[in-house]
């Protein structure tokens, strides 16, 4: 079948590896797929591919819009699909990523199993090949704005989402749920054991090796940005007595980072699985005949067993400021509710808010500190007058949501008090 097909581990089936491969042999191999896959009867098939379009965005493999035909039609059989590939060969950074899909194949499987507590993409097929990390997901679609279902709503624009603070709530009652399932033991065991407790493994990208010469230089440049651009961070996290508060604890963080994540580790009541990017850009919502809002959540790159605060930060980092001043405490406070109510030990709501911002720490040095320096790179005329709604900023992703990101880590940092949380670690 050519050089991009290899053998899956799970199915023993070739399976592509670009969009040029499926849409050579797409009909064949899609019948033989979705037939492994429990998803298309003996007695049906495949018989044409009538899209198959690329589909820009995403950190990592290939992506593409599939409608199909079926030679006996069905209404179970949705006839517009989402694939994603694990491998891009055209750009190496996003080909580093693949790995992230071996999980998330097994999880493709798991999602299948009756009484699964949340909604996700209905999987049609998924394999992965562990030696070379090429692998492929084929779900259902889903139709943002068409059948009640919202618009699309993107990662740092929480001000074009109507009441924020319903859609976050539905948010991390989905991840909850999840968690509290997994731990109540209600999961087939053998798809479960095999996600790993692997808290490092939870990244987009290689492992950022953080010096304390490094960690001083970006917040030397941190400091230079915060007094020549004013307007792109908050005035309380701009002062110069919290900036070097924010030095000497940032140091403390990196000095400690060993201990933050065995602390993490080892709140064996905090570890369940978990989607570790669920923010907004990677669900969808709609509401019942009782106007109660409801949440999927999809791209589930990454998933394992993990402390759960990694869970509720990926799902909050990207939110406005305000959410974390005024709603924290009673996301908190859900979360250990909804987590309970599905079966799983309660969690400690003072022990996940300390491991909420530890973890936050932990990644705001290693990967947000360097946000003055892509401003300064990419957008070389900011000034003292930029702010956030510049359209260079808010039209570009990876401007616009790492200073969110990075805003929230200051704002939280100070208003939270991150001291008080390093000094509960002795």
């Amino acid at each position: 079948m050519g050089d991009h097909w290899v053998i899956g581990d799970h199915y023993g089936l070739p399976i592509p590896a670009t969009a040029d491969a499926l849409r050579d042999g797409g009909e064949v191999f899609l019948t033989n797929a979705f037939r492994a896959f429990g998803v298309l009867g003996g007695d049906n098939r495949v018989v044409r591919i009538d899209r198959c379009e690329e589909l820009a965005g995403g950190s990592t493999g290939r992506k593409l819009l599939l409608d199909i035909t079926y030679a006996d039609p069905r209404p179970d059989l949705r006839t517009d699909l989402f694939v994603k590939f694990s491998r891009d060969f055209d750009d190496p950074v996003r080909d580093r990523g693949r790995t992230q899909m071996a999980p998330e194949v097994v999880f493709a499987a798991l999602a299948r199993a009756p009484g699964f507590p949340i909604t996700v993409p209905h999987p049609r097929f998924a394999d992965y090949h562990a030696d070379s990390g090429t692998g492929i997901l084929i779900t259902d679609r889903i139709t943002f704005g068409d059948n009640g279902i919202e618009r699309q709503y993107h990662k740092c624009l929480d001000e074009d989402m109507p009441r924020p603070q319903e859609h976050y709530r539905a948010l991390v009652t989905a991840v909850a749920r999840l968690a509290g399932t997994h731990r109540s033991g209600r999961l087939p065991a053998e798809l479960s054991a095999a996600f790993p407790v692997d808290l490092r493994a939870a990244t987009v990208g290689e492992p950022v090796v953080m010096s304390p010469d490094r960690l001083q230089r970006r917040l030397s440049r941190l400091g230079e940005f915060a007094e020549s651009h004013p307007g792109l961070l908050p005035p309380h996290v701009r002062s110069p007595e919290f900036l070097a508060c924010l030095g000497d604890e940032a140091h403390e963080v990196l000095g400690r980072e060993e201990q933050i994540w065995r602390s993490l580790r080892d709140a064996e009541d905090h570890i369940a699985l978990c989607h570790w990017n669920a923010n907004v850009d990677n669900a969808w919502f709609w509401r019942d005949d009782g106007d109660v809002l409801h949440c999927g959540l999809m791209d589930w790159g990454c998933v394992s067993r993990m402390n759960v605060a990694m869970a509720l930060w990926g799902a909050l980092s990207g939110a406005e400021t305000a959410l974390w001043d005024n709603h924290f405490d009673d996301l908190l406070a859900l979360f250990c509710r909804e987590t309970e109510a599905a079966g799983g030990p309660r969690p400690d709501t003072e022990v996940l808010e300390r491991h909420v911002l530890l973890y936050m720490a932990l990644m705001g040095i290693t990967w947000l500190l360097d946000v003055p320096a892509r401003i300064h790179h990419r957008l070389p005329g900011a000034d003292a007058s930029t702010t956030r709604s510049d359209p260079r900023i808010r039209d570009d992703e990876g401007l616009r949501a790492p200073l969110q990101m990075l805003t929230n880590v200051l704002n939280v940092w100070q208003t939270r008090g991150l001291g008080r949380h390093l000094a509960a670690l002795d």
